[in-house]
Parts: C-alpha cells; sequence; structure tokens
C-alpha cells in the first residue's frame, strides 16, 4: 500500500497500463480492419499419397483478403483425406482444394483392396465404345468379342458379369459421373479371374479393337452375377491362335506367359 503512495511508482503503473490499453486497442482495431480469420496449415512436411491425420493439422490467424477461394478453411474438409498423388505439401503451407482428396480420387483406388486370385485389365475404350460416354464405376458390362475366322465374321459374347471398378479419360483422371465438363473416356478398368485375364490379354493382341463393352440395366448391375465365360467356342477361338509358355514356379504362382501365333 505504501507503494500506491510513492508518486514514482503510481506514474508507471498508470504507464505501463495505458501502454496496455493502447496495445490491445490497436491489436484489435488490426484484427477488425483485416478480419483476422483461423486458417488450418501443415503442421509437417506432408508427401503424396499421405493420409492427413489431426496431429498434422496446425492454425494461424491471416487476413480473409489475403486467402483465395481454393485454400480450405474448415479442418472437417482435410482431416483424414489425402495429399493428391502428384502433389507434396510443405510444412507451414495451406491446404488447397486441389491438393487434398479423397482415397477413392487416386489412381489405383479402384483396385487397391481387390482380393488376391484376380487381376487388373485395362480395357482400352473411345467416346463410340462406351455409348458417348455412359459407363461408370460400378456398372457391369459384357464384354463381345468380334474376329474373323476363315473368312467369316465372327461375333459373340465371351464374357459376361464384369463389374467396372473405374473410368479413366485421356489425362488418367477418374469419370465417376457424368459432367458438363467431363472428357471422353479411354479406359475401363476392371479385375478378373487370371484365366479370364490371360484369354483377354490374347484377344486384345489378335485384334484390340474386337473386345467391345456392353452396358446392360440397373437390375443387372445390382445383381451378384460374377464374370463368367459366356461362350467355349470363342474362348477355343482365340486359344487355337495362341501358344502359352509356362513359368518356372515361383512362390506357388504358375501364371503362364501368352505367345500369339500368326
Amino acid at each position: 500500500m505504501k507503494a500506491l503512495q510513492n508518486k514514482t511508482v503510481v506514474t508507471i503503473l498508470a504507464g505501463i497500463i495505458c501502454v496496455a490499453i493502447l496495445a490491445i486497442s490497436y491489436y484489435n482495431r488490426v484484427n477488425k480492419k483485416i478480419s483476422a480469420v483461423p486458417v488450418p496449415i501443415a503442421k509437417v512436411d506432408l508427401v503424396a499419397r499421405e493420409q492427413i491425420t489431426a496431429d498434422k493439422i496446425d492454425s494461424i490467424k491471416v487476413a480473409s483478403s489475403a486467402i483465395t477461394k481454393n485454400v480450405l478453411r474448415d479442418t472437417k474438409d482435410i482431416e483424414k483425406k489425402y495429399v493428391n498423388y502428384n502433389t507434396k505439401i510443405p510444412k507451414g503451407s495451406f491446404f488447397y482444394t486441389n491438393a487434398v482428396v479423397d482415397w477413392s480420387v487416386m489412381p489405383d483406388a479402384a483396385w487397391s483392396e481387390i482380393s488376391d486370385d484376380t487381376t487388373i485389365v485395362s480395357l482400352p475404350v473411345n467416346n463410340r465404345s462406351t455409348y458417348g460416354n455412359s459407363i461408370y464405376p460400378g456398372d457391369k458390362i459384357d464384354l463381345y468379342y468380334r474376329t474373323q475366322d476363315k473368312g467369316l465374321l465372327v461375333y459373340g459374347k465371351l464374357i459376361e458379369g464384369i463389374t467396372v471398378l473405374a473410368v479413366k479419360d485421356s489425362q488418367g483422371y477418374h469419370i465417376n459421373q457424368k459432367s458438363a465438363s467431363q472428357k471422353d473416356a479411354v479406359a475401363l478398368i476392371f479385375n478378373v479371374p487370371e484365366d479370364q485375364h490371360l484369354l483377354l490379354r490374347k484377344a486384345l493382341y489378335l485384334d484390340g479393337s474386337g473386345l467391345i463393352p456392353v452396358p446392360r440395366n440397373a437390375a443387372y448391375s445390382q445383381s451378384d452375377v460374377e464374370a463368367n465365360i459366356s461362350s467355349e467356342y470363342l474362348k477355343g477361338l482365340i486359344n487355337n491362335r495362341c501358344k502359352e509358355v509356362p513359368l518356372d514356379t515361383v512362390a506357388n504362382n504358375n501364371t503362364t506367359n501368352v505367345k500369339v501365333t500368326e
């Protein structure tokens, strides 16, 4: 109490209080003027395909005028998602919309969890063969085969009940639904048992344009029909024009090579 009776002490305390009031007032005025808002930033360096968890996200206040439209402001739009496959996010960087994606849009997302006894096939297609880009992931298709045998046209269903895993455009991007900006499909990706995979490879080498995807109705797509050979005649026709070269057994894998004979 005696200290408060000292004019020097009182003057110093008053000065400190005045400075504090001015600082707080200035801080509040600046924040109000720039409309500072919290924005998530990367707490650590993040590499392509890495999952972004809560412990990898920090936050800073930034003037709202300095934030562009492609900066993510809500951690809910970031947490548990992934760094895009062709991107890395440096420590301290904002999270941008084109850098943070769901796992489903990754190039290999469609086949990352397929069963061990099936193999991925990428079938070349175009706007015409996909019925005006009307085949999408989850659809079931049948594969027809067109070829020549002794000068006669042969055309029939080769494999039925194939589930499309992914549809890609020429840039390698997924096509998931029809949109105004959609590009033409160039590949249908699906998985089939290894024997069907080898049969399709032979058919592709013999006549790449001979495999024709045919979509079915919604009920067929939702059915539990699994991919199966539809024509033993077509299967024999393809196999008779090829020679299988068995591989040495490695780790109990008896996969064969295929040699096409003219």
